[in-house]
């Protein structure tokens, strides 16, 4: 088992290097530290709480509730649990890659690295908008696994996460996210009445 650990490690640790080395550019260098950032997305995230209380009113409300419960515990399980039992340590702070990476950003978290609570949180978001919206707004809702996506690709890039952190924080976030909009959509369910 030591040795199949070994060498999930050495193509995690290969792969991250090659984005936040050989991937590098100066586009890249200005703009991934910022759609990290959730303050870069506030509005966004008030387009979709507007929306959903205009359009559907108390069942508006339900849905913005019951994401806010799927975040919560998507990041919980990431940060909590996960992160505390696995124990990870992140590129930014391992003594063996740090010699080789590009640190873009000011401060390296002292938390622990798998899961990625970013990764968990985006995709939960990402999974739930789209299994509760995709009949009402059509397939292009799919463009917030993008979204997620790039968010989690900027993680791997300035050094704050391996590859192998993001893919964990993303099953644990399309499984809640998944999970949260399918109780949602069989309690309550949005209906394409006010967008048609």
């Amino acid at each position: 088992m030591a040795g199949i650990w070994k060498t999930i490690e050495y193509w995690d640790q290969t792969l991250f290097l090659l984005i936040n080395q050989d991937g590098s550019n100066r586009f890249f260098d200005s703009w991934l530290p910022w759609i990290r950032e959730a303050d870069m997305w506030a509005p966004l995230y008030l387009f979709l709480v507007v929306f959903a209380a205009y359009n559907y009113r108390w069942k508006g409300l339900v849905w913005i509730l019951s994401l806010l419960a799927a975040i919560a515990l998507s990041d919980i399980i990431s940060s909590q649990i996960l992160k505390v039992q696995i124990g990870r340590v992140r590129p930014c702070n391992d003594p063996f890659i740090q010699q080789y990476l590009r640190f873009i950003i000011k401060r390296c978290p002292s938390s622990f690295s798998f899961t990625s609570s970013h990764a968990a949180n985006h995709f939960t978001i990402a999974m739930f908008i789209v299994t509760s919206t995709r009949h009402i707004i059509g397939p292009y809702i799919k463009l917030f696994f993008v979204w997620a996506f790039l968010i989690c690709y900027a993680q791997v890039y300035v050094g704050v996460h391996y590859p192998l952190d993001i893919l964990g924080g993303t099953i644990v976030g399309l499984s809640i996210g998944y999970a949260f909009a399918k109780l949602f959509n069989r309690q309550f369910g949005l209906e394409p009445g006010p967008l048609a």
